[in-house]
C-alpha cells in the first residue's frame, strides 16, 4: 500500500513537471532532455540493477539463518555499486564529447552528460538501499525515497526558473538534468539517514570478509544485469534512433527533436499514467502465483490467469475509451501542444496490451518462466527497430506508432499462448 501510494504520488508530481517542463524549455528542450536517458538507464543496468534485486533476495533468504547478514551483504552491494558508478561517471565525463556525437547523433546534449553523471553515484546508493528494505520486507523507507526524489528534483528545477526569469534569461535542458541531480541527491540523503538511525545500525562494521557475500551478489546478480542490460540497449538504440530516421523522412534537426519530445515527453507520460495501477497489480500477484505453484494450486492459478486477462482488457479498453474523448483536450489544454493531443488519441490502443504485458509477464516469473518475458520482450524490440529503422524514413512517426501498436500486441498474445500451454501441461 504505501509503495502503490508513492508510485501514485509519485506518477502526479512527475504529470505535472511534464506539463511544466513543455512550457518551460519547449518541445525542442524536451526531446534533447529526453535523448539522455538511454545513458542514465544503461548506467543503471550495468551499477545496480542487478545487485539490488540480489541484496534483496539474499537478505530475505539469510535473514532468519543469521541476523548479520543483511548488514553484510549491505555493506558489500554498497562498495561493488559504489566502485562501478565512480567508474561510470568517469567515463561520462571523459567520453562525454564522443557519446553526444556518435551515440546520441545529438552534439547539444555534450553538455547534459557530464550533469547526468553527478547523479549516477548518488542512483545507485539508493538503489542498493531501497533492495535492502525490500528485502527485510519494510517499504516505508523505499516509499519516502522516492517521493523525495521527485518533490527536490520539480522544486529545484522550480526554483531555477525562478532566477531565470528574474533575470530575464531562457531555461534550457540543463536546468531539468541538474533537477535529476539534486533529486537523486535528496533520495540518497534520507536514505542514509535513516540507515544511520535504524536500530540495527546497518551501516556500522562488524568485522566481515566482504569477499564471501560479495561473490553471492556478483554471481547471482551477473545474468539478472546482462538481461537488463541487453534490453535497456535495444530500448535505448530505439530511442536514439527515432530522430535521426525522421530526419531522413524531411524534418529540420530541429523540427525531429521537437517530435520526439512531445511523443515522448509528453504523449507517452499521459498514456503511462495507468500502468501506476497495472505495476501494483503486477507486484501483489508475483507471490500469489510463487505460492500456488508451489503447492501445485493449478485451478488457482488458472483462475487467477482468467480474471487478469479480463481484468486487464477492461481497464485497458476504458482508459482507450477516455484517452480517445480526452486526447485533444489533454494536448491543447495541458501541454498547448496540438500534436501531443493527436498522439495521445493514436496510442490509446495500445493499452489493454500494455496492462496485460505487464501483468502476464509476472505471473510468468512467479511460475519460475523469467525467460519468456526476456524473449518477448527482446523480440519486441527489435519489432520496434524494424520499423524505426525501414518505415519512419517512409511513413514518419506514424509508422514508429504503428509498430508500438504491433509489438504489444504480438508480446501480449504470445504471453496468453505460453500461459495457455503451461495450464494444459498443468492440468494432464
Amino acid at each position: 500500500m504505501l509503495l502503490t501510494a508513492a508510485g501514485i504520488l509519485g506518477k502526479i508530481i512527475g504529470f505535472f513537471y511534464r506539463i511544466f517542463l513543455s512550457r518551460t524549455i519547449g518541445a525542442e528542450g524536451l526531446g534533447i532532455y529526453q535523448l539522455i536517458f538511454p545513458i542514465s538507464t544503461i548506467c543503471f543496468a550495468i551499477t545496480v540493477s542487478g545487485l539490488s534485486t540480489s541484496l534483496s533476495k539474499f537478505i530475505a533468504e539469510y535473514k532468519d539463518k543469521d541476523p548479520t547478514a543483511p548488514k553484510r551483504f549491505l555493506r558489500a552491494c554498497l562498495l561493488l555499486s559504489g566502485i562501478l558508478s565512480l567508474a561510470a561517471m568517469f567515463v561520462l565525463f571523459r567520453y562525454s564529447s564522443f557519446i553526444a556525437k556518435n551515440i546520441l547523433l545529438e552534439p547539444r546534449c555534450e553538455p547534459l552528460i557530464p550533469i547526468l553523471a553527478c547523479s549516477i553515484p548518488f542512483a545507485s546508493v539508493h538503489s542498493c538501499i531501497h533492495g535492502y528494505y525490500y528485502g527485510k520486507k519494510k517499504a516505508g523507507v523505499p516509499a519516502v525515497s522516492s517521493f523525495i526524489e521527485q518533490f527536490v528534483r520539480v522544486f529545484f528545477v522550480f526554483l531555477l526558473y525562478q532566477i531565470h526569469t528574474e533575470q530575464g534569461k531562457p531555461m534550457d535542458a540543463s536546468a531539468a538534468v541538474w533537477g535529476l541531480v539534486f533529486g537523486e541527491a535528496g533520495a540518497f540523503l534520507f536514505c542514509m539517514t535513516a540507515l544511520l538511525l535504524s536500530k540495527d545500525k546497518a551501516l556500522i562494521p562488524s568485522g566481515f570478509k566482504v569477499q564471501g557475500v560479495g561473490r553471492k551478489l556478483v554471481s547471482y546478480s551477473i545474468p539478472l544485469s546482462m538481461n537488463r542490460l541487453a534490453l535497456t540497449l535495444f530500448a535505448s538504440f530505439e530511442s536514439i534512433l527515432i530522430p535521426s530516421r525522421l530526419g531522413l523522412f524531411g524534418y529540420s534537426q530541429s523540427d525531429a527533436l521537437s517530435v520526439y519530445g512531445v511523443l515522448t515527453g509528453m504523449a507517452l507520460s499521459i498514456i503511462m499514467f495507468p500502468t501506476v495501477l497495472t505495476n501494483s497489480v503486477s507486484v501483489m500477484i508475483l507471490p500469489v502465483i510463487s505460492e500456488a505453484d508451489s503447492k501445485h494450486n493449478t485451478d488457482k492459478i488458472s483462475q487467477t490467469i482468467y480474471q487478469t486477462i479480463f481484468a486487464c482488457l477492461l481497464f485497458g479498453s476504458l482508459c482507450t475509451a477516455g484517452f480517445l474523448f480526452t486526447g485533444n483536450l489533454i494536448g491543447d489544454y495541458l501541454f498547448g501542444n496540438a500534436l501531443a493531443g493527436k498522439f495521445i488519441r493514436m496510442l490509446s490502443f495500445i493499452c489493454p496490451f500494455l496492462f496485460l504485458s505487464s501483468v502476464l509477464s509476472s505471473i510468468l516469473h512467479g511460475l519460475g518462466m523469467p525467460g519468456y518475458p526476456f524473449i518477448l520482450n527482446m523480440a519486441g524490440s527489435l519489432m520496434r527497430i524494424c520499423f524505426v529503422y525501414f518505415l519512419i524514413p517512409v511513413y514518419g512517426i506514424r509508422a514508429y506508432l504503428i509498430g508500438l501498436l504491433l509489438s504489444q500486441v504480438v508480446i501480449s498474445v504470445c504471453y496468453v499462448g505460453v500461459l495457455w500451454k503451461k495450464r494444459l501441461q498443468g492440468n494432464q
